[in-house]
């Protein structure tokens, strides 16, 4: 397993961050949270799952690998990681993470961190993927847009979710957290809401 590592060698917590189904663990949204964290002086590792790893080796696009070798991938992924560990990343790879929290996980993973769920996929809020959050006991922080096309703010405020699962709304994000710019927002100070709401999380969390 290779990893692109952030922040100190020796940090008190490792947030462990995995990409989502289309892009690698290298894009402009994965770095930014990654350095964001690792400068609040806390290590994060970031990793792809074998599709990805294959696809950015051979240029040949592939879907993602099947939930049970995506799952298999966190559980290896853990056990390589030293000390206390909080699970997530982007998207499916936060909803993988999600649900290796619900299994009972290792004594070693403290937190969960979403960044962009998809609680249901795109057209589908009739199918909610939510049944295993209830069987999440960590704390757990969910960074979200209010008008995501798979959780938007309407959505999710009709569940009922755990009250150890917190979430951070970024205003009139998509899956990116991006608004548009009718919005009077801009991209950088969503990301920004959300990397200060995710390090306020993990500080929490640090030993």
């Amino acid at each position: 397993m290779e990893f692109i590592f952030d922040g100190p060698k020796k940090a008190l917590l490792t947030v462990v961050l995995a990409h989502g189904a289309g892009a690698p663990m290298d894009t402009a949204f994965m770095t930014f949270f990654a350095a964001g964290i690792a400068a609040a002086k806390l290590r994060v590792a970031r990793f792809e799952f074998p599709y990805m790893a294959a696809r950015c080796l051979t240029g040949k696009k592939k879907p993602p690998d099947r939930a049970p070798v995506l799952l298999q991938c966190w559980r290896d992924v853990i056990g390589e990681i030293k000390g206390p560990v909080v699970i997530g990343g982007k998207s499916m790879g936060g909803r993988m993470a999600s649900l290796i929290a619900a299994e009972e996980p290792p004594e070693s993973v403290i937190g969960l961190l979403c960044l962009g769920y998809p609680f249901y996929g795109a057209g589908r809020k009739d199918k909610p993927r939510i049944a295993h959050l209830a069987n999440i006991a960590v704390p757990t922080l969910i960074c979200q847009g209010t008008r995501d096309p798979m959780g938007d703010r309407e959505a999710i405020g009709a569940l009922r979710l755990r009250k150890n699962i917190r979430l951070h709304w970024a205003e009139d994000g998509d899956h990116d957290l991006k608004p548009r710019k009718t919005s009077g927002r801009t991209q950088e100070q969503n990301w920004r809401e959300a990397l200060d709401a995710a390090t306020t999380f993990l500080a929490r969390l640090a030993p």
